[in-house]
């Protein structure tokens, strides 16, 4: 196929959309990245994403793959991405990818970050849109019990949405930690993963922050990993503190 192959590392900000995916009626961060394109190849550009982050999920690193005339240079597109994309989006890298390189196929993991606002000031404006304003204390060895409880392979359907049809429920975690943040503010929460179920990290990190302030007993975290239903978990963490953070590719970035 003629053109220009290439990829994209996004980062926005997802409380002006309803997640990544194109939707017919919603806005969504697909729909007015691919809107530009469109402008600028004079056709419909189709694009993939690493991973497709739900409404008010935010990214630091959505890696996205598509294709264009050959006629543009990766530099000039570039620039011409970032003065049509609205503010919320902005292109932090783009170049050219290799021939038939799919963003969410060809990644190897993903990884996603938590911020939890433990302290009162989490309800500042300037704050509680970007992060999950608890404003409670957490117990950091809790937090630090349950974080290791997730890494290696497990089935992860307890802590999914419902409703999700797949051929297993199987995630392989490489990262599972939590970091404090400065000025005693709260903490972060880092896990990578080979992939991930639908609203898993936000439903992991619900059940943790209930077993550090003490409302869930620590031996739940590995209970629940041995269950296959999620009745039992807490309810996911908002999407306000979530970030997609990354994607491996061995062959590209």
């Amino acid at each position: 196929m003629q053109g220009l192959s290439c990829y994209a590392m996004l980062h926005y900000v997802g409380h002006p959309f309803s997640g990544w995916q194109r939707q017919r009626s919603q806005r969504t961060v697909q729909g007015d990245l691919e809107q530009v394109l469109q402008r600028l190849a004079g056709r419909r550009v189709v694009t993939h994403a690493a991973g497709r982050t739900d409404a008010g999920v935010h990214a630091l690193g959505q890696v996205v793959s598509f294709r264009m005339p050959g006629r543009w240079q990766p530099a000039t597109l570039h620039r011409a991405l970032n003065a049509l994309l609205p503010p919320e989006i902005w292109v932090a890298r783009l170049g050219p990818a290799p021939e038939g390189f799919h963003a969410r196929r060809h990644a190897t993991s993903r990884c996603y970050r938590y911020v939890v606002g433990c302290d009162a000031a989490a309800q500042s404006p300037f704050r509680r849109s970007l992060e999950w304003a608890l404003g409670q204390p957490l117990d950091r060895r809790l937090l630090d019990a349950a974080a290791a409880e997730l890494t290696g392979e497990h089935d992860f359907r307890a802590f999914s949405a419902v409703g999700q049809r797949k051929p297993h429920y199987r995630c392989r975690v490489v990262v599972s930690r939590w970091d404090r943040r400065p000025n005693a503010e709260g903490f972060i929460f880092t896990i990578e993963a080979d992939r991930f179920l639908h609203r898993m990290v936000r439903f992991l990190v619900g059940t943790m922050v209930d077993v550090a302030r003490g409302r869930r007993p620590p031996a739940d975290m590995g209970r629940l990993l041995r269950s296959t239903s999620n009745a039992e978990a807490s309810p996911p963490a908002p999407p306000e503190g979530l970030y997609l953070v990354g994607a491996r590719y061995p062959q590209l970035l």
